[in-house]
Parts: structure tokens; C-alpha cells; sequence
């Protein structure tokens, strides 16, 4: 079979990303600086970590509902410090309908004012607590230097936003939220072996009293922030008066949450996962699973072809047929692995007078034969077995591109081809404010055993050092 044409991972990783960008057809530059268009293939599999991620969501207790698009400048200005964080990232509409605006409109960055808004007007008593929103949406954040998925000025995300009559009820649902939504998500269906932890004060979102995040390592050895879940203690709920009358008949004041993820995953997919040859997509999240495909035409090929597509979608599993028999095999055969669908299921004349297929896994790699009756099981089991694969090799690469260290000069050096792990105590906030100099951040705050530290004071805390996304 033919090589497919992609630019090296080892010779240029940015231009290697691109090309998968381009080549599986997952998405285009669309035509204002910073946007993106997402193609069929690259919106299908949103559509399914979105399906997957809406219903954790839900078992969470949150439900979905949908805020506008444009919220007024002063909105923004009742929290200062969320301002100021968003400020250089702002796209602002100062005149609509032929006219100057009275108030500049802003459209949204992320929604904290807007729904803080609302979220005073339905809260009055206790019995209204814990209010748990959600929203899927897409945001504008004017990006300087854009890359596809990664950062664009307009995305696509989840954006989660509660009110709590604790501090304890907010934290240990901003915590819920981290571990049973996000973290299991990204290790049960992306495939991603992520870092769980807490920012520092310096990289925390604006207006947060403690941020949450999930560190995924991609092939060259770079961070990216996967998802984040922030505590907003009583910041946003004063400015918005949020408030409650509590079951002793006393005025308080709401605790806040609110937590996101975007379509910045993809691009950790692409680049967590892909090799040489392209995509490689998770069999769980793989919109299709199985492509079924005519080698050659003959009698009774493409009959058998679509009963093998029926006896998997019968077991399952996401099967298609591919019967373009004027399109040359080999060019939809390097498609296919360009677009990372894990199992491919090839019949031809040949094969059917023998009573075989040939099976060829994506994650795996190769090609088998397989009697025509064991076709189901073996891709069902070939298709678990590849999931779990997935998971494996990329924990093996994070693990074998991070260091521990005890210096400062050796986390620098560290980072420059993946992470390294130095206790806070030794670093400190000076220390990270030098690495920062160079481009090389504090990804999070996390514990020897995986466990996210309650304060950055806590005994044993590992920074987890590196350069990012």
C-alpha cells in the first residue's frame, strides 16, 4: 500500500499537525483571521465527545440551557479581576443597525457576568440551591496567533456554571466535576492518560479563587490543558448579588462554580494520538469503527460486503461500507488510515471464494485473515483490545518524557523535550516566574500518588514543569 504524505513528526511536528488537519479532512481556515471551519469527519467526532460528555454532565446533576451570544461591556467591569484576565482577548460591537451603540456589547468570552445575571434572579431561598447550569456553546477569545482546534478565535465548548450555599458544596462539586466528568471522559473515551491537579495562582483563571485543570502530553512532548473546573468563592456572587435566604432566615451570599471544555480536545487527540500515517482515533469515540470495503468487484462481493456491515452494526458496532470500487483501493485504503478509523474489513472475489476477509487494525497495525463467520468477534474483540492500547502507549510516552527534578536548571532542560516534576517547595513562586521567562510554565500543582494537593502548601507537592499549547 502506498505511504500516505505527511511531514514527519521528528522533521517538523507544527507542520505534521497541520497536514492531519488537512488531509483526514478534519477542518479548514475559515474566512475572517482565527475562525475554523469543522468538516463533516472533524464535526463527527465532536458530536460524539459531546454526546458522551452532555451525559456525564447530566448524571452530575447539571442541566443545559442557553444564554446570549452578546452581553453589555458593564457586565463585565463588576469583577475586575475577570476583566482584566480577558481584556486582550475581547471582541467588542460598538455599532449595529446602522447606529452607535449607547453601551458596547461584548460577545462572550466565556459567560460568568451573563449567567451570575440570571443566576441572582432565580436564586432566593435555599430550596433553590444547588443550581447547576450548563450550556454548549461557542465563545470568542481574539487569538494573536492562531492554530486550528488548538486556538482559534471563535471555538466550540461546554461551559458549566453553579451555585452553592457552601464553600464546601462549591468545592466538592468543582471537584466532581474534574475527576467523574472530565478526568474519566478524556481516560475512557479519548484514550488520554491526564494529569490531574491544581494551578498555581499565577496561571488560575481570572476571577477564580482556585482552578482545577487536566494536563494532557502530546507526541512532542508539549502540555496542553485539556478541560479546567474553577472554585469562583463569593467573587463573581458579590458583584452579581447573588444571593439566598438561608433556612434560618438570614440573607447569604452564594459560592460559585464554573468549569469548561472545548474543542481544544480534538486537537489533543490529533496530536496525542497521531503518527506518520495520520489520525489515529480511539475506538470507542471513532464515528466509524469499522469500514467494510470492496477490494474488487465481483459476483456477490458487494452483497457480502453489506452483510458483514449489517452483522457488525447488528453486534454494535459503528460499521460502514465503502463500495467505491471506481476509486482505487489504495487510495481509499491510505484515506482510511489518514482518518484514523481503527479497523478495516477488506473483501475482494478472491477473498469470498476462499470464505475469508482481511482484517487490518489501525492501532495495532497489520493485516490478517479471518474466516468470513469469525469477522464479528474478531473486530469486536480487536476493537476493545485497541482502545486499551491506545491508553497504554500514551501513558508509555508521558511516563518515559517526564523527569523528576530537583533544580531549576534541570526542569528547564527537562522541558525541552517533555515535562519534569520538582517539588513546589523548591521551586516556588520565584522559581516559577524565571521558567516562565522562557516560555516554560507550571502546567499544575499535583500529588506523588496523582491526587490533587488542597493548597500549594500541602506536604509533597510536585510542580509538573514543561512547555505548552
Amino acid at each position: 500500500m502506498p505511504k500516505t504524505v505527511l511531514t514527519p513528526q521528528s522533521e517538523d511536528f507544527p507542520r505534521w499537525y497541520q497536514d492531519v488537519v488537512a488531509k483526514a479532512e478534519l477542518a479548514d481556515n475559515g474566512p475572517v483571521r482565527g475562525t475554523m471551519v469543522i468538516r463533516p469527519y472533524g464535526y463527527a467526532i465532536w458530536e460524539r465527545m459531546q454526546a458522551d460528555m452532555d451525559r456525564r454532565i447530566k448524571e452530575a446533576g447539571a442541566r443545559n440551557a442557553y444564554f446570549p451570544l452578546f452581553i453589555p461591556e458593564s457586565y463585565l467591569s463588576r469583577e475586575a479581576e475577570h476583566v482584566e484576565g480577558f481584556s486582550p482577548e475581547l471582541a467588542v460591537v460598538t455599532h449595529a443597525g446602522g447606529k452607535e451603540l449607547e453601551e458596547k456589547v461584548v460577545v462572550r468570552p466565556t459567560s460568568e457576568t451573563v449567567i451570575g445575571e440570571y443566576m441572582a434572579k432565580w436564586t432566593q431561598s435555599y430550596r433553590d440551591l444547588p443550581l447547576l447550569l450548563n450550556q454548549w456553546a461557542n465563545v470568542v477569545r481574539w487569538e494573536l496567533r492562531p492554530r486550528i482546534f488548538l486556538r482559534t478565535s471563535e471555538f466550540l465548548w461546554q461551559e458549566g456554571h453553579t451555585a452553592h450555599a457552601t464553600e464546601e458544596d462549591a468545592r466538592l462539586y468543582a471537584k466532581r466535576i474534574h475527576e467523574e466528568v472530565y478526568a474519566s471522559f478524556m481516560r475512557e473515551m479519548l484514550a488520554m492518560p491526564v494529569v490531574l491537579g491544581r494551578k498555581t495562582a499565577r496561571e488560575r483563571f481570572a476571577g477564580a479563587t482556585n482552578t482545577l485543570a487536566l494536563e494532557g502530553m502530546m507526541r512532542d512532548g508539549k502540555a496542553l490543558q485539556m478541560g479546567t473546573s474553577h472554585e469562583l468563592g463569593q467573587n463573581f456572587a458579590q458583584a452579581f448579588d447573588i444571593t439566598y435566604l438561608s433556612e434560618q432566615g438570614r440573607q447569604e451570599t452564594c459560592w460559585t462554580t464554573s468549569w469548561g471544555t472545548s474543542t481544544r480536545m480534538l486537537g489533543g487527540l490529533i496530536m496525542g494520538h497521531g503518527d506518520d500515517q495520520g489520525l489515529r482515533v480511539p475506538p470507542r469515540l471513532a464515528p466509524v469503527q469499522a469500514l467494510v470495503m470492496v477490494v474488487k468487484d465481483g459476483e456477490g462481493v458487494v452483497e457480502a460486503a453489506r452483510q458483514v456491515v449489517a452483522d457488525l452494526v447488528a453486534r454494535g458496532v459503528r460499521a460502514e461500507l465503502d463500495a467505491r470500487v471506481d476509486t482505487p483501493f489504495g487510495r481509499r485504503a491510505v484515506d482510511a488510515e489518514l482518518k484514523g478509523i481503527p479497523v478495516r474489513v477488506e473483501i475482494g472475489p478472491r477473498d469470498l471464494a476462499e470464505g475469508s476477509v482481511t482484517v487490518a487494525r489501525r492501532i495495532a497495525g497489520g493485516k490478517s485473515p479471518v474466516l468470513l463467520a469469525a469477522v464479528t468477534d474478531t473486530v469486536a474483540a480487536a476493537l476493545e483490545a485497541d482502545h486499551d492500547a491506545l491508553y497504554a502507549a500514551a501513558l508509555a510516552h508521558r511516563d518515559a518524557h517526564t523527569t523528576a527534578v530537583a533544580t531549576l536548571e534541570d526542569a528547564a532542560e527537562a522541558a525541552r523535550t517533555g515535562w519534569a516534576t520538582i517539588p513546589w517547595t523548591t521551586l516556588g513562586r520565584e522559581g516559577e516566574a524565571t521558567l516562565a521567562q522562557s516560555a516554560v510554565t507550571v502546567r499544575c500543582l499535583t500529588m506523588p500518588d496523582g491526587s490533587v494537593p488542597g493548597s500549594e502548601s500541602d506536604d509533597g507537592v510536585l510542580a509538573v514543569v514543561g512547555r505548552a499549547y
